[in-house]
């Protein structure tokens, strides 16, 4: 069924509904088990203080245990408008996130209008960089762009797993095992002037990723 057409079929809804309301117990208890290791975080805590509310920036494929180690924050995020985004959208919503519906493929302008008006309230932001669809570990441009337009700096952060699951999906998708150690390391602010232009912004953008590489062998050295 196209993507346009999944909202018309009541099936289709009820079963988005049935996938978000059992996957948040079971991602609660498996995610409750992990022995956490961390590095960076003084980064955030110090962009929390200074009153701006951060742009959380990571790859698509540690959204499982991101989203359990950053609930109840208020943070707000994009899912996409399909099928996938729906059920998605309904689990991470009862972590305690805000969702923002679009994609970088679709409804993309309405989505980063809605973070910039909710961090302008004083809500955090969070990007899956290369997400939906990829390609993996290549960062697209939102979560540059909404740092220029909201003067708040971007907070990269990885996670590894010491035991896990990998996906053979598009992103490589990384569950932990059950107990076992997970690392995360954050990255220092990266800022963005509100003046900048493409050059300046596709800088910032490759500085992103490099950070996210070097912030995944800080993980990885952290177990």
């Amino acid at each position: 069924m196209p993507e346009a057409d999944w909202r018309a079929s009541r099936s289709k809804r009820l079963q988005a509904s049935v996938i978000s309301t059992a996957g948040y117990p079971l991602i609660a208890a498996l995610a409750a088990t992990y022995r956490w290791r961390q590095d960076g975080l003084h980064h955030l805590d110090a962009v929390t203080r200074s009153g701006r509310p951060p742009i959380m920036a990571f790859w698509h494929g540690r959204i499982l245990p991101a989203t359990y180690f950053f609930r109840r924050r208020g943070i707000v995020v994009i899912t996409s408008e399909n099928f996938d985004g729906q059920w998605i959208a309904g689990i991470i919503e009862r972590f305690g996130y805000g969702t923002a519906r679009g994609s970088t493929s679709r409804g993309a302008v309405k989505a980063l209008v809605r973070l910039k008006r909710d961090m302008a309230a004083g809500k955090a932001a969070a990007f899956t960089l290369d997400g939906p669809r990829g390609p993996a570990k290549v960062a697209q441009p939102g979560a540059i762009w909404l740092a220029k337009a909201t003067g708040n700096p971007v907070v990269p952060f990885h996670i590894e797993a010491r035991r896990h699951w990998t996906l053979r999906s598009w992103d490589r998708t990384q569950i932990p095992k059950p107990f076992s150690d997970v690392a995360i390391a954050v990255g220092a602010p990266i800022e963005v002037p509100p003046d900048a232009g493409e050059g300046a912004l596709e800088h910032a953008r490759l500085a992103l990723e490099a950070t996210l590489k070097s912030l995944e062998a800080r993980a990885l050295a952290l177990l």
